[in-house]
């Protein structure tokens, strides 16, 4: 099934947000919340895109079983208006293949394939494993280049050989190398999206197709605005939007641990971002009280009564 919301040059749609998992006080998956939290992005933050069961969405901890129902769920709610990118990588070959025929099988509209981590691979291992995922299915492909957490970036020769697949698309940047993604757009059709929210307009300034965003969770209706403008050549008005947006990025991605922020800049807005599970903890209240001042200061009102 294509993705609903795809064009050429944007083959997942512009504004994603890379979702949390909702889960309750005793760490089970809220399955109403992930539906309700969805529909509201979409909705409501204008989201042409969500990509589910990313590390945001704290896929480390959620069984095979969960990233599933999760993923059917989030397609249930919005497949049909927004494109849904199913988060499938880890460091293991076999399971990432396993888990993209099962997304596939979910009606996921495409994969995001994560850099293998932690058995830091050499780049003839990266491209191997990239390409046997991308074989395993014949959903379009998005790249996660981060190597703050994988231990091992993909180097611009790589993305240019991976480029020549017929599947892989896309590559959502971490890397925060602005001058190799450029090197990489210009030798290939590889479609890049800032996947750093610190770098969301510098990237679309270099040629980028959109965002997969985290503060997109409370602001990715301003998000949408802020591509909308630069796309229309309004680079004044796009920085406006940047420059204010500055104090919500800041608040979630800087404090601390960006999942635990973005479900607490939800519960403070209102919408079902729960808690997290082992090892990571809930936001404090020292952490929540400075977060509820980046919100105001960015222009997001927390809803009343919400601590």
């Amino acid at each position: 099934m294509a993705p609903p919301t795809a064009t050429t040059d944007a083959p997942f749609g512009r504004m994603l947000t890379a979702m949390v998992t909702p889960f309750t006080v005793d760490g089970e998956v809220d399955y109403d919340g992930v539906q309700r939290l969805a529909t509201h992005l979409v909705d409501e933050q204008r989201n042409d895109g969500l990509v589910v069961s990313g590390t945001t969405g704290e896929s480390p901890t959620t069984s095979d079983e969960e990233k599933d129902r999760i993923l059917r769920a989030v397609v249930e709610a919005v497949g049909d208006r927004a494109s849904v990118v199913a988060g499938a990588g880890t460091n293991d070959t076999r399971h990432s293949a396993e888990l993209a025929r099962a997304a596939e099988r979910a009606g996921a509209h495409g994969l995001l394939l994560v850099t293998p981590y932690y058995n830091k691979p050499p780049q003839e291992g990266i491209a191997r494993h990239f390409t046997a995922v991308a074989d395993a299915t014949g959903l379009p492909v998005m790249l996660y280049d981060i190597p703050g957490r994988t231990g091992t970036p993909i180097h611009t020769e790589t993305l240019i050989r991976l480029a020549g697949h017929p599947r892989i698309v896309a590559v959502k940047d971490a890397k925060g190398d602005l001058f190799a993604g450029s090197q990489v757009m210009a030798a290939t059709d590889l479609v890049f999206y800032s996947g750093d929210d610190a770098l969301n307009l510098p990237w679309l300034s270099v040629g980028a197709a959109g965002l997969v965003s985290v503060v997109g969770h409370v602001v990715g209706a301003d998000l949408a605005t802020m591509i909308e403008l630069y796309r229309a050549g309004d680079v004044a008005g796009a920085l406006a939007v940047h420059r204010r947006l500055t104090p919500v990025v800041t608040g979630i991605m800087t404090r601390t641990q960006g999942a635990i922020m973005a479900k607490a800049a939800l519960n403070l807005t209102g919408q079902p971002g729960g808690h997290v599970r082992p090892p990571l903890t809930d936001a404090t209240a020292a952490q929540i009280a400075l977060l509820r001042e980046d919100l105001v200061a960015g222009g997001v009102k927390p809803h009343d009564g919400v601590a």
